[in-house]
């Protein structure tokens, strides 16, 4: 029972702390909270959609190497939604059945290579939806946190002159209640900031591995109706 009692006090200092905040710092704490929970929140739905698309890019592609031709791979390829390489086939099909309805033959091949890029760069941009806002959470929390705990401190120092006292005891408290808004930045952005950089690398694989799909569909095209 002795070694939890340290951990209780602890946690029973901070409430106490936060509880003491003027209005002002206790907004800038409920502002750095809901950075926190914003950006965890996008964490967890971006493991999630790049853990589904991994998978899904995976299977997809050796359904599509597999096939005799884009019919077939279209037919399969709604099993595949969640990978971003359906959504490029999806524009560089569109494209080839427009070119072979109206000319019998793929007579275009710069239109569908523009298609086909176009398709990577939507998925991109889908891929990289929020992402924006753990880049913010990154490099601004831990400057609102700063301006909270210089808040803090000029409260201290403004009480610590009223008392008329010089002593540790008299501005400690004060201080120690400023610094929570530091250590509550810190602990917003130093997440945010790692996965940012982890999704950033997912984000950067996965538009090469479009890109290299795109050659691939375009192999396959000028096999099948090549000249």
């Amino acid at each position: 029972m002795v070694p939890a009692i340290p951990g209780l006090l602890l946690q029973t200092s901070l409430w106490e702390m936060v509880g003491r905040a003027t209005p002002l710092t206790f907004a800038v704490l409920l502002i750095l909270l809901l950075f926190s929970i914003f950006s965890w929140a996008i964490i967890f739905a971006k493991w999630s959609v790049f853990r589904r698309a991994r998978l899904a890019d995976s299977k997809f592609l050796r359904a599509f190497r597999k096939a005799n031709g884009l019919d077939a791979v279209m037919m399969a390829s709604e099993q595949f939604r969640p990978s971003p390489l359906v959504a490029v086939f999806d524009f560089g099909y569109e494209e080839v059945t427009r070119q072979v309805k109206s000319r019998g033959t793929l007579s275009n091949k710069v239109a569908l290579e523009r298609t086909l890029q176009m398709g990577t760069s939507e998925e991109l941009a889908k891929l990289e939806r929020n992402m924006s806002w753990l880049a913010t959470t990154a490099s601004v929390s831990p400057f609102i946190g700063l301006f909270g705990t210089v808040l803090g401190i000029i409260r201290a120092f403004e009480q610590l002159g009223q008392q008329g006292s010089s002593s540790l005891r008299a501005v400690g408290p004060g201080i120690s209640e400023a610094l929570i808004a530091t250590a509550m930045g810190l602990l917003a952005a130093i997440p945010a900031a790692i996965f940012f950089n982890i999704f950033g690398h997912r984000i950067r694989e996965i538009g090469a591995r479009m890109d290299d799909f795109a050659l691939e569909f375009l192999n396959m095209t000028e096999r099948t109706y090549g000249e």
